[in-house]
């Protein structure tokens, strides 16, 4: 039996290499079976992978999840490119238009944009005016667009972001303190209704005010509560070892034991700092 070359390295051999996965004649039954719908949720696992790697300031391990991202890509590019829709090189076409378009300064003849921040207000006005020009009969809301396929928590921040660009915010962050504490009555007062249904409502309100909060603060919600799930995982790991030390596990442990194991969990953090 002859064996088929493997493809060459390089962009190109990855094209081909998808290609012949997703070929009827000697590809890869799983391969084959994939639609646009069954790959959408390895690309947001991929893409939550690339983050962690990023937070571990692991650059080898980055490495390999970018070009685990990138076979994402290329996987959606050969499906599209079998029902005749586009192709990997319409991808990049498409791409690099869109980001000369939105660089003016850099690829056209705009001045004024000498910081980040200047380039932050001008890319979010060029998005703004590309995406009245797509709306039909010229109506455009401010919140139209923002995926619901997003996590509830990034979504949270991209809506919040639309309505303050329109002016629907609170002028600082003391007037989201007051809210907040107006939403935690609102839920207590749930708590002790017993009404399921109302307390999921007010407990969303509360979470809704905690990323308005965020954004107030200047601080991105998603990176804090990524940051906060990592020191909490590392805080019950080190009282899982401190009392496995002793022959001892977590259930069974009184909690004001557990309370103390955990300060002492804290403490290697506050020598970092």
């Amino acid at each position: 039996m002859n064996e088929t070359p493997a493809p060459k390295p390089g962009l190109e051999g990855l094209l081909e290499l998808m290609a012949r996965l997703r070929s009827p004649v000697g590809g890869c039954p799983w391969d084959i079976e994939q639609t646009f719908a069954t790959i959408a949720p390895h690309t947001i696992e991929e893409a939550y992978e690339v983050a962690d790697a990023i937070d571990s300031n692991d650059l080898r391990h980055l490495k390999d999840e970018l070009g685990d991202l990138l076979f994402q890509v290329v996987f959606y590019a050969q499906m599209a490119k079998e029902q005749g829709a586009f192709d990997f090189h319409d991808i990049a076409a498409g791409i690099t238009e869109k980001m000369v378009r939105r660089h003016p300064h850099v690829f056209g003849a705009q001045t004024g944009i000498e910081s980040a921040e200047a380039q932050t207000v001008n890319w979010e006005k060029l998005k703004e005016q590309e995406r009245k020009d797509k709306a039909e009969n010229g109506r455009h809301g401010a919140l139209d667009d923002v995926s619901r396929g997003l996590p509830a928590l990034l979504r949270a921040q991209k809506l919040q972001k639309r309505a303050a660009r329109v002016g629907f915010d609170w002028p600082d962050a003391q007037g989201v303190f007051d809210k907040f504490s107006e939403e935690m009555a609102e839920l207590q007062a749930e708590v002790e209704s017993g009404d399921k249904q109302a307390l999921e409502h007010e407990m969303g309100d509360v979470l809704l005010t905690c990323v308005n909060l965020a954004r107030k603060l200047g601080v991105d919600a998603e990176a804090a509560l990524r940051h906060a799930n990592t020191r909490f995982e590392t805080r019950f790991a080190r009282i899982e070892n401190a009392l496995w030390d002793q022959g001892r596990e977590v259930h069974g442990t009184p909690l004001d034991e557990l309370e103390s194991l955990w300060q002492d969990a804290k403490k290697p953090e506050k020598k970092q700092d």
